[in-house]
């Protein structure tokens, strides 16, 4: 868990000078790599069965799904600031939104067509530009 965590911070660190587009981006191809892969996310994953796994263990998923949850904040609200993402919710609320449609995107996609994730991926981007 921690070397997922320590990856989410890597990514952030990366990106941390690029426009919040390019920040959004580079989130969303972190689930376009599982998909590709044929993976589910480990959060979604272990969120599942939390209360029965081992309280270190849940004690760390939550750990990475903070991270992420504050990554993704923040690049929704340096977004609106800047007047590249339009929404109305308040950015956490639509930062859970985004990584729960993501989340959810790979395992649905397990089940329909192919290209319902790009479908999905390109049509959370075009809500936050309108």
């Amino acid at each position: 868990m921690k070397q997922h965590t320590e990856k989410v911070k890597a990514l952030k660190e990366k990106v941390k000078d690029k426009s919040p587009e390019k920040k959004l981006e580079v989130f969303l191809s972190i689930y376009s790599k599982i998909k590709a892969e044929d993976k589910v996310c480990i959060v979604g994953s272990l969120a599942t069965d939390l209360h029965s796994i081992d309280k270190k263990i849940a004690k760390e998923v939550k750990i990475l799904a903070g991270e992420i949850l504050q990554w993704v904040t923040e690049i929704l609200e340096e977004g609106k600031k800047k007047k590249v993402f339009y929404f109305d919710l308040p950015s956490r609320t639509k930062a859970l939104m985004v990584i729960s449609t993501m989340l959810a995107a790979v395992q649905i996609c397990r089940l329909t067509n192919v290209k319902d994730f790009d479908t999905i991926k390109r049509t959370v981007i075009n809500d936050l530009k309108k």
